[in-house]
């Protein structure tokens, strides 16, 4: 492996630990001061990654894979250019683009038995995010993690850490089993028993079905791996880990938290109810599902934008819907409750169809990889690719996961440095002059991505600490795509009678959320209507 491949395996692994631990104080922004230092890490490591891998390139291989993840790549840029509000599209954008570079480097960075570290490092991250978890559950309080949702720890809401922590089982069974000392084991076994216990916490229904799905694929290719390679050793480490997650399991229910859940039996509640689909959650997804799918039919060959589904999502919705505050009229969640209807509309079902054959692509070169093994390492690495890829669909069926930075980025490298070498479909020879082109291309795509994030955190630090309009101003040139900011500017030059500039701060309002009703509302007290 060369020097900058090495290079870019340790941007990764470091990546994987920030991008769980990464998160803001400001509390007045409670879902971005978990997601803006995230995005932050993912824009700055696909950056650093990709410019390490480009340098020394030679030529491009272009597997079938490769050609599908481009064409997505493709719709979702060009969704992003007719998109409503295109500061969430460019966002959103920003991610997906990011996410396939973190893929296409871990598998560039992964030769020759390299990818063992990036692998090891998502099934750490994935453990680092359960201990905030559990820490918070017993009672550690901090300005990095939200009350709303514990325990989420450093993710700010206990489902999407649920989603992350179940995403990252497959790796740390694959480790536990592959590792070359009995201490290595131990360690990664003891994070399966943190694992299970922040899951069994997190009351997460779509993580738990993603768990038990991928679980199912581990113990049936387990089994038929017993007739192929009979290793004592890894019979062993299996017993280890099944003790571990029992333990783990054992341990939320037994050991009292300071957890104020409503019900006197929660966890039993959560199980009887994983497929309620009449009442409560389960029915505000039903009705959100259909309403999504309104606005697929509606746009179906680009969608309404990247991350523009709350933008589109109030005009298809009835006034009680339960995905809509009933305070302001918007979307409680800046996305649904599921990466596949989010992609089919905000990108078009084309971009949906792209990614599914992404998925089952790698499926197929995961069964290929554990098929055609030659070792019992190499066919557990196949299925630990299976589990991920089935656990990472069954959890985008239910929330968003790889809409967003801390998951994409942990999906995706471990996709990326267990993926199976396949036959490549194109293969272009790079000349110096082509090699520069693109990595200039590729720095001014990621910059523009990490300015963006750097930017958005400026900006929540400026209006947390503001007390003078001038600091408000400030914050709103830093971070133009703000409605929580450009409405208090707005309302703040009502408040002074300036109805000319609370006129344009309504106006930059309404063109990011041009169905929302309080700037109408605010233009109104001001004796004027806002403009149409």
């Amino acid at each position: 492996m060369s020097e900058n491949r090495s290079s870019a395996r340790w941007v990764i692994v470091f990546a994987a630990f920030a991008v769980v631990l990464a998160a803001a104080p400001y509390k007045l922004f409670d879902l971005d001061r978990f997601f803006v230092p995230k995005e932050l890490v993912l824009n700055a490591a696909a950056l650093l990654a990709a410019l390490l891998v480009l340098h020394r390139a030679r030529e491009i291989a272009l597997t079938r894979v490769d050609l599908l993840l481009g064409a997505y790549l493709a719709l979702s840029a060009l969704s992003a250019l007719f998109a409503v509000n295109h500061w969430l599209g460019t966002r959103a954008l920003a991610i997906t683009l990011a996410s396939a570079a973190i893929f296409w480097t871990a598998r560039a960075a992964s030769g020759g038995g390299a990818g063992r570290a990036i692998v090891a490092a998502c099934a750490i991250a994935a453990v680092l995010g359960a201990v905030t978890s559990l820490a918070q559950a017993y009672g550690v309080t901090s300005e990095y993690v939200s009350l709303n949702r514990a325990p989420g720890g450093t993710f700010g809401n206990r489902n999407f850490m649920a989603h992350l922590a179940a995403i990252g089982v497959p790796a740390a069974v694959l480790c536990t089993i592959t590792a070359r000392r009995a201490w290595s084991a131990a360690l990664f076994a003891a994070g399966m028993a943190v694992l299970a216990g922040a899951l069994v916490m997190s009351r997460t229904r779509a993580a738990w079905l993603g768990l038990a799905a991928g679980a199912a694929v581990l113990a049936v290719g387990l089994w038929r791996a017993h007739r192929r390679w009979s290793d004592p050793r890894a019979a062993r480490r299996l017993q280890m880990l099944a003790a571990a997650a029992v333990l783990g399991v054992l341990a939320p229910l037994l050991v009292p938290n300071t957890l104020e859940w409503k019900s006197d039996s929660p966890y039993l509640d959560t199980v009887t109810g994983v497929v309620n689909y009449r009442e409560g959650s389960g029915h505000g997804r039903v009705v959100q599902y259909a309403n999504t799918l309104r606005i697929a039919a509606a746009h179906p060959l680009l969608g309404v934008g990247p991350g523009n589904w709350a933008v589109a999502y109030p005009r298809v919705a009835a006034e009680n819907d339960p995905s809509l505050d009933p305070d302001d009229g918007m979307t409680s969640n800046p996305w649904p409750s599921s990466d596949w209807m989010a992609i089919a509309a905000e990108r078009g079902i084309p971009a949906l169809v792209a990614l599914t054959l992404v998925l089952f692509g790698l499926a197929m070169g995961a069964w290929r990889r554990a098929d055609h093994a030659t070792s019992a390492e190499q066919y557990v690495e196949g299925l630990a690719l299976a589990s991920a890829l089935v656990v990472t669909v069954i959890v985008g069926a239910f929330d968003a996961v790889l809409l967003l930075p801390a998951p994409a980025l942990i999906a995706w490298a471990l996709f990326g440095a267990l993926s199976a070498p396949s036959a490549a479909r194109r293969v272009t020879a790079i000349s110096t002059s082509g090699r520069r082109r693109m990595m200039i291309a590729v720095f001014l795509i990621g910059a523009a991505g990490v300015v963006r994030s750097a930017a958005q955190l400026g900006a929540m630090a400026v209006f947390s600490d503001a007390r003078e309009l001038r600091q408000f101003e400030t914050a709103a040139r830093l971070d133009p795509g703000s409605y929580r900011i450009q409405m208090k500017l707005a309302s703040l030059y009502e408040q002074r009678g300036n109805c000319e500039k609370m006129g344009e701060a309504t106006m930059a309002a309404r063109s990011l959320y041009p169905n929302a009703p309080d700037p109408r509302r605010l233009a109104r007290a001001c004796g004027r209507r806002a403009p149409r």
